[in-house]
């Protein structure tokens, strides 16, 4: 099969495609052939050496397609099925051996591109909004990088919650997809101090919490956009780890929550990974949900898909398709 394979950590010019033999499934385990495949910002910081992995490897977490064949004692899936998952290494290939545990079907209305485009960072803003900071009617949210993979999912899920959300975002394009997302007001951070922004439109008092996927470059004025026991919710750092913290800040700000979770800790068990993977699956399916595609991308372009990424032009989701 071909693969994309990092053999030294790197630029995205480490991703070279090689020809190896296809996996083969051993107990627990089903191959997949893969029809979609999501690209997503933690297969950079993979790529770079900041996320653990040991090389060489096949980058990638995330896919779609259909069960090409099962190893033994496997009673959860079936060969020919449509099937869905995340949070499952080396899906950067045409087969990919998974856990069975992982996979989910697919709805039968749902197509493997929308599939592959929401599972990852559509649990992500799933367990953000329901489970770490269960938003409520009447909570006012900020929500950094707006339109980004996971940002414009949070928007969305946060206004199905009742909630009213203000955004971030880097160019006019973007504030206005943002609202067209259901943001209730987007701040475009490269004219305007998001924290003074926040600040007057909340009359002082701040938001119940901060979604936090940025990191280095947002992290500090984060703690003074909240309100007295407010949470801010760093789940990644697109733009550099956070500085350290001094945690007496927590309480001179207002008894501040403050947490960095993960989708592992989020899908502990196989009904809690079901009970995410199909709310998102059925908001998409029934068009509560809008994933808009970036670009397609054949294996052999990974790097391109890398630097497109990186360079935060992309207002959508980016797939390979094998």
């Amino acid at each position: 099969m071909k693969a994309v394979r990092v053999t030294q950590f790197g630029g995205p010019e480490v991703l070279r495609v090689e020809e190896i033999p296809a996996p083969r499934p051993g107990p627990g385990e089903a191959l997949v052939k893969l029809a979609a495949i999501g690209i997503n910002f933690m297969d950079v910081q993979q790529r770079l050496g900041r996320y653990p992995a040991m090389l060489p490897f096949i980058p990638g977490a995330e896919g779609a397609g259909v069960v090409e064949a099962l190893g033994p004692r496997v009673t959860e899936v079936e060969t020919g099925e449509r099937v869905t998952y995340a949070m499952a290494p080396g899906s950067y290939a045409e087969y990919a051996v998974v856990p069975v545990g992982k996979l989910v079907r697919m709805p039968d209305q749902m197509d493997f591109r929308m599939a592959a485009a929401v599972m990852l960072q559509g649990m992500t803003a799933h367990y953000l909004t329901h489970s770490t900071y269960p938003v409520k009617e009447g909570d006012t949210c900020l929500v950094h990088a707006a339109v980004g993979g996971v940002g414009g999912l949070l928007v969305q899920m946060a206004k199905l919650q009742g909630a009213r959300v203000i955004g971030t975002a880097s160019s006019p394009q973007k504030v206005d997809r943002a609202l067209s997302l259901g943001a209730d007001e987007v701040i475009r951070y490269s004219d305007q101090d998001f924290e003074d922004e926040v600040r007057r439109l909340t009359e002082g008092r701040g938001v119940e919490v901060v979604y936090d996927g940025v990191g280095k470059a947002t992290f500090e004025k984060d703690l003074y956009c909240l309100a007295p026991r407010g949470y801010l919710v760093l789940f990644g750092q697109s733009s550099g780890p956070v500085s350290t913290l001094d945690t007496q800040i927590l309480g001179v700000r207002g008894s501040l929550y403050l947490t960095r979770p993960s989708l592992d800790h989020y899908t502990l068990t196989r009904e809690e990974l079901l009970w995410r993977a199909g709310h998102v699956l059925g908001w998409v399916a029934a068009g509560q949900i809008r994933i808009n595609i970036g670009g397609e991308f054949p294996l052999d372009s990974a790097a391109e898909a890398h630097r497109r990424l990186e360079s935060r032009q992309s207002m959508g989701k980016l797939l390979l398709i094998p």
